[in-house]
């Protein structure tokens, strides 16, 4: 991420910034839900969801923005496939926020939900949306590969975000399969969060995850939301290289966030196989432990190892009139 990375912020795509404008105020709405409304949903507040996706889906777009404005469109085309890929996205967000939002105010279940007709019809105009947004993003996806940035950094920093964010999106459809004991168009209930135990027991403060067990929301969470931490991180290196010399350096920067970005797949890898093993995040095992070290050792020693590299020399005037001397 260079300063130039920064200065494309007023060229922001304009219905993904709307788009997250509306999911900030849906998000404010419900957070007013959850202090005037005591209503509870499978022991949860009724309006717990429609404010994490809120907030979730502000970022989203917010995130996917900034990162169309760098593209470099050089062609009527690119420009019409970067304009509608985000505006799909944008659109995507602000159905499946209306449907979440539509069920909690009808005091519904939005997800899994196929008591009745309508439920039935709600979830799975959400699932045929999340669709449509998973192949939207991957669209933006393949655009950011293909396009030539001139930080090297910042382009791989958003090309591995967004394929760690398609990983993280992917857990919606695998929570969607059918649970133990559940059949499709027998069960009033189809899908879960969690795995080894039922959906609606004992969960973490805010978050609602599983304590007893596995949870797919884990992986979930953590995979879509590379697209913010990532180029955080990034913004982060670049606000120190003033003080460091070695952060100046580009291919510094660029090592660096490669292995944070591998370190970052590695714990959704481990996140991911954790709730799959139906363990809880917090009370891994002594396999997971090991696995979580064996992380941790690795990144740093790649942060090392990125760190020792040389910056690349740089000749003084007093070098390069030397060297016309000696020729």
């Amino acid at each position: 991420m260079s300063s130039s990375s920064l200065h494309r912020l007023p060229g922001l795509h304009r219905p993904l910034v709307v788009a997250a404008a509306a999911m900030a105020v849906t998000a404010v709405a419900a957070a007013a839900g959850l202090v005037l409304d005591d209503r509870l949903l499978s022991g949860v507040p009724i309006w717990s969801k429609p404010f994490k996706f809120g907030v979730s889906f502000a970022a989203y777009c917010l995130s996917f923005a900034w990162m169309l404005s760098l593209l470099p469109h050089r062609g009527r085309a690119g420009r019409r496939a970067a304009y509608g890929a985000g505006t799909v996205v944008a659109l995507a967000c602000v159905v499946e926020m209306v449907l979440i939002a539509g069920q909690a105010v009808r005091g519904e279940r939005s997800h899994f939900n196929y008591e009745t007709p309508f439920d039935t019809a709600v979830y799975n105009a959400m699932g045929a949306t999340a669709a449509v947004l998973w192949f939207a993003t991957l669209a933006i996806a393949v655009l950011l590969f293909r396009a030539r940035l001139a930080d090297r950094a910042t382009a791989w920093t958003i090309r591995l975000g967004t394929v760690l964010a398609l990983i993280g999106a992917a857990f919606g459809f695998v929570m969607a399969q059918p649970a133990p004991g559940q059949r499709r168009g027998v069960s009033d209930t189809v899908g879960a969060h969690s795995v080894g135990v039922q959906d609606g027991g004992a969960g973490m403060a805010l978050t609602g995850w599983s304590t007893t067990g596995g949870d797919l929301r884990i992986p979930h969470f953590v995979g879509m939301h590379a697209l913010q931490v990532l180029p955080l991180l990034l913004l982060v290196l670049v606000a120190l290289a003033p003080r460091f010399r070695r952060l100046g350096d580009a291919r510094v920067r660029l090592r660096l966030m490669l292995v944070a970005s591998g370190a970052y797949a590695a714990v959704l890898a481990l996140v991911s196989v954790q709730a799959v093993r139906g363990q809880p995040l917090l009370g891994p095992d002594a396999a997971t432990l090991g696995a979580a070290a064996a992380v941790v050792v690795l990144t740093a020693a790649g942060v090392l190892a990125s760190l020792r590299t040389a910056p690349a020399p740089t000749a003084s005037p007093t070098t390069a009139k030397d060297r016309e001397s000696a020729r």
